[in-house]
């Protein structure tokens, strides 16, 4: 299959802006880390007039996908998770061609999983994660159950990404099968979600209960890219302040979400600042340090 595919993949190799090029094959007859293709070529440039191409091929009844990426959007993708798929293609996919040995570097540092990055995608998941489990617990309280039940899902799908990074890896498309190896406890919660025979009420009462635990003890950790940029300055913090900070832009939409549980939690303190306005305040936060 790699030799169909040579004559496409060596024209992009001569070109001076290609960094590196990876090849996956599909393995199984159904393959979301190839979209179903038969084999995947990821090619990595350092500039383009597009960030990301994608054309398709077909040849002796296989089709292949060819995308082409900068090196920019890639790095984006790595750092926020926009494109998980292509994190795997990197760890696991075949070097056909690396420039000074770029892709061999990208792969030690994806492996490595350096504390910074991991703690802004702790950050990113925690934020989506709290957020998600607030609706689920207002849901449960009007009594949309199904809703609910949707919501928790995805809240425990938040949960298991979270508990991957903190590992120190970075998370699948095949998430549950990694977490069940990595991390039995959150793997256990959502089981007990899935499988149980309890009705669907019964089911989000006690995992609600068992989530508010979960997260909870995970709070100032997962939360640890925040809390640090409020540790820079010693005066508490507007939200307008917090959201502007150009490290926060990852999460900012995430933002009052956190800022919410971690006020409720007392790992922050609201303080109130009075304005011009009769009995009307402003918020800000900062850490509790007692």
């Amino acid at each position: 299959m790699e030799d169909l595919l040579r004559p496409i993949y060596q024209e992009r190799a001569g070109n001076a802006s290609t960094l590196g090029i990876v090849i996956i094959e599909k393995t199984k007859p159904n393959s979301p880390i190839t979209d179903n293709f038969d084999v995947i070529l990821l090619i990595i440039v350092d500039e383009a007039e597009s960030k990301w191409q994608e054309k398709h091929y077909e040849f002796d009844g296989k089709i292949a996908a060819m995308h082409t990426v900068t090196e920019e959007l890639l790095m984006e993708w790595i750092d926020t998770s926009g494109y998980r798929k292509a994190v795997e293609w990197i760890i696991d996919g075949k070097v056909i061609f690396d420039r000074n040995e770029y892709l061999s570097q990208l792969k030690d540092q994806l492996r490595n999983f350096p504390h910074e990055k991991r703690d802004l995608r702790k950050a990113m998941e925690f934020g989506k994660l709290v957020k998600s489990y607030s609706e689920v617990k207002d849901l449960y309280t009007s009594e949309q159950y199904k809703d609910a039940f949707s919501r928790m899902v995805h809240s425990l799908h938040y949960l298991a990404r979270l508990a991957v990074i903190e590992k120190g890896y970075h998370p699948e498309v095949t998430l549950w099968n990694q977490v069940r190896q990595i991390d039995p406890e959150v793997f256990k919660l959502y089981d007990e979600l899935i499988q149980s025979d309890e009705a669907i009420s019964k089911r989000l009462q006690l995992m609600i209960i068992a989530s508010d635990f979960v997260i909870s003890t995970r709070a100032e950790v997962s939360a640890k890219h925040l809390l640090s940029i409020m540790e820079t300055k010693e005066d508490s913090w507007s939200y307008g302040e917090l959201k502007q900070n150009g490290k926060v832009s990852p999460y900012q939409l995430d933002l009052t979400a956190m800022l919410s549980y971690l006020t409720e939690k007392g790992i922050l303190i609201a303080e109130r600042i009075q304005t011009k306005g009769a009995r009307v305040y402003q918020r800000k936060y900062r850490i509790n340090d007692e």
